[in-house]
C-alpha cells in the first residue's frame, strides 16, 4: 500500500503569514480605532457624529487621545467596540 504524498503547504504558509502580519498591527483589546486631523469645528462635528452613531452606553465610544496642532487643527483618535453586544 502506497502512502499519499504530503500536500503542498505554500498556500497555507502564505495565509498564516498574512494573518499574523495583520494581527500584529491590530490592538488586542477589541476596540476599533480611527484617527482624524481636522480643523476645530469639523473635529467637534466628527466627534458628535461618532457619539450619535455609536452611543457611549452601548459601544463605549470615546475620544481616546487628542492634541492641538498649529493652525487650530485638532488631531484625535476615536475608539469604540465593534458591536453593542
Amino acid at each position: 500500500m502506497r502512502v499519499p504524498a504530503k500536500p503542498p503547504l505554500e498556500g497555507l504558509k502564505r495565509s498564516l503569514d498574512k494573518h499574523r502580519a495583520r494581527a500584529s498591527r491590530l490592538p488586542r483589546d477589541g476596540f476599533l480605532r480611527e484617527s482624524f486631523s481636522l480643523p476645530r469645528a469639523q473635529a467637534r462635528e466628527k466627534a458628535r457624529e461618532w457619539l450619535e452613531r455609536w452611543p457611549k452606553q452601548a459601544y463605549w465610544t470615546e475620544i481616546e487621545s487628542w492634541c492641538e496642532r498649529p493652525g487650530d487643527v485638532i488631531e484625535f483618535t476615536m475608539r469604540r467596540l465593534p458591536s453593542a453586544d
